[in-house]
Parts: structure tokens; sequence; C-alpha cells
């Protein structure tokens, strides 16, 4: 069975690639398993899936990955997103609060992740985010950015 990365990778059944993940089925099953608990999880937090699937798509965006942007795009549409959230999937400037700050923190997470620091949760608590809600968007930033980098590379040996 193709996971998400699978697809996102192009990879399909015949190929060797495809088969050297199944050696590992924890790794193929536990990714899916997260992709699942950050996208949709049991309980929302406050932070509803189309909210979920514009991040993912907007870090789709920030690292350039074409294959994941047209997923989570889909995915976004079929909700009928607002145009806040498709302006914040697209990848482009938020003003309302707390979708902009929650914007410039994905934003500096994906691109400059070493330059994160206990301010920038600040930040997240001062747009009315709760413990809850930051780390369930730090697990959907940590994925997105995880499965993109998976993604890649795995299109990098396929290519060779």
């Amino acid at each position: 069975m193709s996971d998400a990365i699978d697809q996102a990778a192009g990879l399909t059944p015949e190929e060797a690639l495809y088969q050297t993940r199944r050696l590992r089925p924890e790794f193929v099953e536990g990714a899916e398993a997260c992709r699942l608990s950050v996208l949709t999880p049991a309980d929302e937090q406050g932070l509803p899936a189309d909210l979920r699937l514009a991040l993912a798509r907007r870090m789709a965006v920030l690292n350039g990955d074409a294959p994941l942007q047209r997923d989570y795009q889909a995915q976004l549409v079929a909700l009928n997103p607002s145009e806040a959230l498709l302006a914040l999937a697209a990848g482009g400037l938020v003003q309302e609060e707390p979708l902009a700050t929650i914007a410039r923190h994905a934003d500096m997470v994906t691109q400059q992740p070493i330059q994160a620091t206990e301010q920038h949760i600040r930040l997240l608590e001062q747009a009315g985010l709760s413990n809850p809600q930051i780390v369930a968007l730090s697990e959907l930033i940590a994925f997105v950015n995880f499965q993109t980098r998976v993604a890649a590379g795995l299109r990098l040996m396929r290519s060779a």
C-alpha cells in the first residue's frame, strides 16, 4: 500500500526503492500515522483541518516541492477554505491575526529553524495560541518539513 511519501516521491510498488522502504515497515507506517495525526487529529485543538492544510501547502511552497503543493492544494480546496486561508496556503502575506503570526512562525521554522527561540513561542502565545495549539502547530511544521525532505531524497535516489 502506497503512503503519502511514496506518492510525493512518485514511487510505485514495482520500483526497487518502493520495496526498499518496506524493509522498514515501522518507518513507513509511522510516517503515515504521524501525517494523519497532524493533519486530521481526533482533537483539533482549535486548529481546524483547513488551517492545517493551508499551512502544509505554504511549507511545501517554501520548500519548492511541487508534488506536495499539488497534493495539499487538492485536499485544501475540497474543504472550501476562506480567502484568507487560500492566501496563507499560496505563501502570500496574511494580515489577520492570529494567522499572520502563525504564518511568520511556520515560515521562519521552515526556512531558518536555527533562528527559532523561546521568544517566537511567546509571540504565538501573545497572538492567542494555547500551549496545546503551539504543540500541535510545532508537530505540523516538523512533519511537513520532514515529509518534504524525505520525498526530495527519495526523488534524488530514484533519479540516480
